[in-house]
């Protein structure tokens, strides 16, 4: 398993951080912040992103793709998250692009691939219905009706669910409320009927919706792979969604110490470099060896979703042990961020309380470091 980046990868790592620091600084996310956006992205910038291909890394050439494969993505992934880029990468390329390609049938990838590989799509995700994530928890039903199905319930921390054009959502087609079987996936216009999709604006400036489904009703051809047994298919999913949020997380704490080292380098105190006293060496040298063992933890989980060799349990293995330790680390250095900045760190003159908000955000979305050593745990018979 290969913990360097190719030749092509490291190409278009370093085409995604020139595009990054040029067109997309952290300025940009100040500015939606401060302005309100409607939208919660910067559209000529996701215009810039669709140009450069990023949105059909992962799809397959058949469908207008590029089939660059989950090493490319998250590398680019990792860039982003240097400079806190705020865009439907995560929702729509990382998270929706992957469950159509993983799980909807010929149909359904060549009506939706194409469209998300020209910008022409938006995607978000309908998954958890309460605070914490447990994607088994499902009480949001789909009751057969004539000619489809009839989703009634509520979703809650649906990324980018106000911007979608289709929502991909989780619903309980037979069962009960706790428990994997049972489970479905439906694909839904946005502008259907019964859907009430409200706005949330979270401490990291980034976009959320609570969705309400009052007999929404669906053809029975917007079911996303088979029915009552959804949630393999979901979880696979899930897995590379998780270490793709591991790589933004990756790039976001490296932006944090490099951060804190220019400052160590900088700030005086009687008289004398702060870098130069023990203690705060010390800590950034703990940083340090942490965020190296993060590297080689996204490198080997990327590299494990491109090999056609590693099973379903493997993936999962990899997902929970890279989520866990990059939301265990990224919680660490951005905490050292503002305490190594000192009150300034507190003011927001500074970019580094974007990266504090930005981690509590990151460490919640598709489970907490609790979450998935538990499940990492549980993986291996404990």
């Amino acid at each position: 398993m290969a913990l360097v980046l190719s030749e092509d990868q490291q190409l278009l790592k370093d085409s995604a951080k020139n595009f990054c620091e040029q067109n997309a600084p952290v300025s940009v996310l100040r500015g939606l912040r401060d302005s309100k956006d409607e939208q919660g992205y910067d559209q000529a910038i996701w215009s810039q992103i669709i140009e450069l291909g990023w949105a059909g890394m992962t799809i397959p050439e058949d469908y207008g793709g590029f089939d660059f494969g989950y090493g490319g993505l998250g590398v680019v992934l990792e860039e982003t998250g240097k400079t806190l880029v705020s865009s439907p990468l995560i929702s729509t390329v990382l998270v929706g692009a992957t469950a159509i390609v993983q799980l909807g049938n010929e149909t359904q990838k060549q009506d939706l691939l194409p469209k998300i590989v020209a910008g022409e799509l938006l995607t978000a995700l309908a998954l958890d219905e309460h605070t914490s994530h447990n994607p088994s928890k499902i009480a949001t039903t789909a009751t057969k009706v004539d000619g489809g199905y009839a989703l009634n319930g509520s979703k809650t921390f649906v990324l980018d669910g106000h911007i979608a054009n289709v929502l991909i959502v989780a619903a309980r087609t037979s069962g009960e409320t706790i428990g994997e079987q049972g489970i479905s996936l439906f694909l839904v216009d946005a502008n259907a009927e019964g859907l009430n999709v409200v706005r949330t604006i979270m401490v990291d400036s980034r976009n959320s919706s609570n969705i309400q489904f009052n007999n929404v009703v669906v053809a029975e051809d917007a079911l996303l792979g088979e029915l009552d047994q959804g949630f393999n298919g979901l979880d696979s999913v899930l897995d590379i969604a998780r270490i793709g949020i591991a790589a933004e997380m990756l790039g976001s704490m490296q932006a944090v110490f490099e951060s804190i080292l220019e400052f160590l380098k900088q700030r005086e105190q009687f008289g004398v470099l702060i870098g130069s006293f023990q203690g705060l060496q010390h800590r950034a040298a703990e940083m340090y060896s942490e965020i190296e063992l993060c590297k080689s933890a996204v490198r080997a989980a990327l590299a494990g979703l491109d090999d056609p060799d590693t099973t379903q349990a493997e993936r999962a293995e990899l997902a929970s042990m890279t989520k866990a330790k990059l939301s265990e680390v990224f919680f660490l250095v951005s905490n050292e961020g503002i305490q190594m900045h000192g009150g300034i760190g507190m003011t927001d003159e500074f970019d580094v309380g974007f990266f504090i908000k930005r981690a509590r955000v990151a460490q919640q979305f598709l489970g907490d470091a609790s979450f998935h050593r538990d499940r990492y745990a549980t993986l291996n018979g404990f």
